[in-house]
């Protein structure tokens, strides 16, 4: 038997055994010139992953609420307008953080397992002046993936900055954070960037930047003001050491053996790998018998997928089953739905061979509890796709 099970949550992923390998290594200086390398290195790879060649990136200890948080607290200033375009948890997670600053903030809210209709933001954006416009790409709590070129469009043509959730889509979904015009893409190191939890990462345009600049009042959070980490930012970038606060060494150099292999990899490839998985998993869900929350395959994530339970299963015995099989999976999140469906996370390092010891788990434990379907139908279609 492994001493470890396989571990298929949306976030915490699988890491790579060199990603893990850097964070077991001694602890070196902050002023260090290796470590002083490798920070440059992932501030110019990080703009690399999220195609921006023109932003100013921002690698701080923190998690992607903090990222997001960051976002907000930079560029609302009490009184500012905010849409939120939201398709699950995160979104309305993000229209709280904005009121948090001062924002008079409205809410386009999707049905569960929707996207709000193009048509709808639209009509929204020329009813009042908006600063800011966010959205989540992927909503880890519906797995429903936004059309992210589209709203960035809409950002552009009503001169409204564009933030871009990126939490549970960087590194897995296709991002042109500066062909789409996006202002703000940020996301979290523990999902498809790669990297155990602990980093917010966000990559901020230049008119973002110019936005900031410009602002009438200080910033209501210390820590997340720009103004004190875009010195620091400036200085890695030019090989340089520059102190606001002690950055999370190790995390850092393990970021980098991440960001390296996604570059590697391509883009293009990698993009193309996870909607291949996603594709595979929800077929061979479907094969099963189980539904998913996404109402239709062009709105789909290809990072995680959310299915029902059947009618007949309890939830904590399902999950408990398939964790003695070996596999972890999450819970629902909706608080409405949170016992109605589970999540599986595919993204980063997944491969065919964990996508197939996670749907033979699913299917061993739902065949010994009475769940009628034929045995092995799911795996079939895991193998059909890769």
């Amino acid at each position: 038997m492994k001493s470890r099970k396989l571990l298929m949550i949306p976030g915490p992923i699988e890491f790579e055994n060199d990603v893990l390998q850097r964070m077991a290594i001694p602890t070196p200086s902050h002023v260090d010139p290796d470590f002083i390398a490798a920070f440059s290195n992932c501030l110019k790879l990080l703009k690399d992953v999220c195609q921006s060649p023109s932003g100013q990136a921002f690698i701080v200890a923190g998690t992607g609420t903090f990222a997001m948080d960051m976002a907000a607290a930079n560029l609302i200033e009490s009184g500012d307008k905010a849409l939120v375009v939201s398709t699950g948890y995160f979104g309305l997670r993000f229209a709280e953080i904005l009121k948090r600053y001062g924002a008079e903030v409205d809410i386009l809210e999707a049905q569960v397992g929707d996207i709000v209709p193009m048509e709808q933001i639209e009509q929204q954006l020329q009813s009042k002046t908006y600063k800011l416009l966010a959205f989540t790409h992927v909503d880890t709590s519906t797995a429903v993936l936004n059309d992210a070129k589209q709203i960035g469009a809409l950002g552009k043509k009503h001169k409204v900055l564009t933030v871009l959730d990126g939490v549970c889509s960087v590194a897995g979904e296709d991002i042109k954070q500066d062909e789409w015009g996006i202002d703000v893409v940020l996301t979290a190191s523990q999902k498809a960037i790669g990297v155990p939890p602990g980093l917010a990462l966000l990559v901020a345009s230049q008119n973002a930047m110019r936005a900031f600049e410009q602002r009438k009042s200080p910033v209501a959070n210390y820590y997340g003001d720009w103004a004190n980490w875009l010195p620091i930012m400036k200085a890695y970038e030019n090989k340089q050491a520059s102190y606001f606060g002690t950055p999370p060494v190790n995390l850092i150099m393990a970021l980098e053996k991440s960001l390296q292999a996604i570059v590697k990899e391509g883009l293009d490839q990698r993009v193309d790998r996870h909607q291949r998985a996603g594709k595979a998993m929800r077929a061979a869900l479907k094969a099963i018998g189980l539904e998913v929350l996404s109402k239709n395959e062009d709105i789909a994530s290809n990072t995680l997928s959310a299915p029902y339970y059947p009618s007949q299963i309890d939830p904590a015995t399902f999950l408990q089953g398939v964790n003695k099989e070996g596999v972890v999976l999450a819970g629902g999140l909706l608080p409405e739905l949170k016992s109605k469906y589970f999540r599986i996370g595919h993204m980063g390092s997944v491969n065919k061979g964990d996508l197939l010891a996670t749907i033979g788990a699913i299917e061993t434990v739902l065949k010994s509890s009475g769940h009628r379907h034929e045995l092995g139908s799911g795996t079939a279609e895991i193998l059909k796709h890769f």
